[in-house]
């Protein structure tokens, strides 16, 4: 396809995507899950496992392989500027108050899945079939590890955004902990993406290069956010300026990032984290988040949807696998998470509701699953296993936290954001 018929396509794509995502977004409201779960649906709706189930040919005419790369560049640039967005409304007095219960709950929700995931991997990697004749026990254990470990840390912010629980205890050490979690795995696919191109360099970046990112942003960085909002503070015409020059710094922190294999959306994260409070942040939260949530971010779930397919779950052996794999999950990331606020002081309520939230995986899950298969970590079969996993979490989030923490609290679901 040429430039110009991609470009056309792109719109009619965004114009599916969005009319979709609405229709999904409301039937999941009415269910009670948050409209990001309905956003994550509609990307398994609009690929392989539904739309290109039962019309193969208008699903490929639609979203051709050749358009994949446009669909990604938008998605990447949607996740970042919500996950800024996100950042600016981090509250590190809550997180600094609950320091000790932050830290436990990220050791448990790391270590504790990690460890059944480990012991998963080593059972599947004596039965064969899960992981490809290459790979050894040392890298494919630390990988389904690191796999079990994660966090749906971009959906676990939104859904805490959108039950107005950003400046709450619950969503300051859910954060927190998700993205110490997040981190920490993505440390160790680095580990085993080291290990697999026989490359030390890899990890090196990684842990290396995350400890001079967050050196730089809270302090230079700091100072450099803190100087242009000074600056837009003059009138509009400078605030316009300063917009811009935030937009090139957070692309440049995106790019470090992921340069460094610790994916763009941390890099976002952080830059929002460091930029200094005041009108000049509250603005930039009211211009950037509405467009990019209604416009931008669905591009993200819809192009992780078209790459999974669930009818590549089929025999007894393997859902008896995917199930298994499952109750591990759950009870490695709710459980551990739960106990470890508990242990640290937080109440019932509170607890409940953490474990909840971070028992999701959602679609960071899919991306480091789709590493692993990208660079034969991993078979089709245990991919697919995963991704049942993720997908079921994900969705289990939303009744959980209204069973154990709403119906204490009285807290309301932000409807609105479902509009």
């Amino acid at each position: 396809m040429t430039t110009f018929e991609l470009s056309v396509r792109f719109f009619l794509q965004l114009a599916a995507v969005l009319v979709v995502c609405r229709l999904v977004c409301w039937a999941a409201v009415r269910l009670g899950q948050p409209p990001v779960v309905g956003e994550m649906i509609a990307g398994v709706v609009l690929g392989p496992s539904l739309f290109g189930y039962f019309l193969p040919h208008l699903q490929q005419t639609l979203f051709p392989p050749a358009s994949r790369p446009i669909l990604f560049a938008g998605a990447q640039i949607g996740l970042v500027l919500y996950m800024f967005t996100v950042g600016l409304d981090f509250r590190f007095e809550l997180m600094r108050s609950r320091l000790r219960s932050a830290l436990a709950i990220s050791a448990s929700g790391i270590v504790a899945p990690f460890a059944l995931g480990c012991g998963l991997a080593w059972y599947l990697f004596s039965v064969g079939g899960f992981f490809p004749p290459g790979v050894t026990a040392f890298q494919a254990v630390p990988f389904m590890g690191a796999a079990m470990a994660i966090t749906a840390f971009p959906m676990l912010a939104r859904i805490i955004f959108e039950r107005g629980l950003t400046g709450t205890t619950v969503g300051a050490l859910a954060l927190a902990a998700g993205s110490i979690d997040d981190a920490a795995a993505w440390g160790v696919l680095a580990l085993v993406l080291a290990s697999l191109g026989r490359d030390p360099w890899i990890a090196v970046l990684a842990f290396g290069g995350s400890a001079v990112f967050l050196t730089v942003v809270f302090t230079v960085g700091r100072k450099v956010l803190a100087m242009i909002s000074a600056y837009a503070a003059r009138d509009d015409a400078a605030e316009r300026v300063a917009t811009a020059w935030v937009m090139v710094l957070l692309m440049l922190a995106a790019w470090f990032t992921d340069t460094i294999r610790l994916y763009a959306v941390f890099g976002a994260f952080f830059m929002g984290a460091a930029m200094p409070r005041g009108p000049f942040a509250t603005r930039l939260q009211t211009l950037i988040e509405p467009l990019t949530s209604s416009l931008l971010l669905p591009l993200f779930f819809i192009y992780s949807g078209l790459n999974t397919r669930f009818d590549l779950v089929n025999g007894p052996t393997l859902w008896l696998v995917a199930f298994a794999v499952l109750a591990a999950a759950v009870l490695g990331k709710a459980g551990a998470c739960y106990a470890a606020a508990r242990l640290c002081g937080e109440t019932h309520r509170e607890a409940m509701g953490i474990g909840s939230l971070m028992n999701a995986r959602g679609l960071m899950e899919l991306i480091i699953l789709n590493i692993g298969l990208e660079r034969g970590v991993i078979t089709p079969t245990l991919f697919t296993v995963l991704v049942f996993m993720a997908i079921v979490t994900t969705l289990m989030a939303t009744p959980m936290f209204n069973r154990f923490y709403r119906q204490s609290d009285g807290s309301r679901f932000v409807a609105a954001k479902a509009a």
